[in-house]
């Protein structure tokens, strides 16, 4: 499933499992926001004052990203030295598959209970349509084929629970057939299932976003893929389609 949640005492990037609350998501934002400030501003700095103040605002990330995940903020400082460069949002993906029956295939997450589309973080080396079929058998042994982007949701702005910025693209898919080997990734779901629209289970944040714009694109009531505003305010909406 590719969940965004933080390794224990490992050598990744800090990428914490943030608390359902409203504090910690924002904390761990604003942390990482800084994070790829300090970090595009040590790219390109050309005075020794300048470079020192960067140093300081990715002490303070460390800092702030320390409240959130436990370790201590040198040790956080110290993974994320590796992240320079110009950073950018990472990019995950899922695959929102329907049959002809009109059902969508849901998977309930190992980590939350909620129920969620197959999807997770894509890899090097493969296109994101590739990843969100991949990532599709791995978790539910369905093999895949993508038709359509349903749109590209802004983590900030559907309350993903991550403590990265987060860009998630959502593929229609139809399914094509059902592996006879066992999901590689089985243990990151409790189980599956298809569901129309009229009778969804409990969906995890985020995924309450895109299922519904599947719908509408597969019934043809949107033709064109769903792009969230370009607004620093977190929690404005962006108007669908008539």
């Amino acid at each position: 499933m590719g969940s965004a949640t933080m390794s224990n005492r490992d050598n990744t990037p800090p990428n914490p499992k943030v608390p359902a609350t409203d504090v910690s998501r924002q904390l761990a934002l604003w942390a990482d926001e800084l994070r790829g400030l300090a970090a595009n501003g040590l790219q390109y700095v050309r005075n020794p004052y300048d470079e020192a103040n960067y140093r300081r605002v990715r002490q303070i990330a460390a800092g702030i990203l320390s409240l959130v995940d436990g370790r201590p903020p040198v040790e956080v400082e110290q993974l994320l030295l590796p992240l320079l460069g110009h950073q950018t949002p990472m990019v995950m993906g899922d695959a929102l598959v329907i049959n002809d029956a009109g059902e969508i295939l849901l998977i309930q997450r190992a980590d939350s209970g909620l129920w969620a589309t197959p999807g997770g973080a894509f890899n090097v080396g493969e296109t994101a349509a590739e990843g969100a079929v991949r990532e599709c058998r791995e978790e539910t042994g369905w093999q895949v084929e993508p038709v359509a982007l349903i749109g590209v949701y802004d983590s900030r702005l559907v309350g993903t629970m991550v403590g990265h910025h987060v860009y998630h693209l959502s593929f229609l898919c139809r399914p094509v057939a059902m592996s006879l080997a066992p999901p590689s990734h089985a243990q990151e779901t409790l189980a599956l299932g298809w569901f129309p629209d009229d009778a969804l289970p409990a969906l995890d944040v985020g995924h309450r976003a895109w299922v519904p714009d599947a719908f509408r694109y597969w019934r043809g009531e949107a033709t064109r893929p769903y792009l969230n505003p370009a607004a620093r305010q977190i929690g404005t909406t962006q108007a669908r389609e008539p």
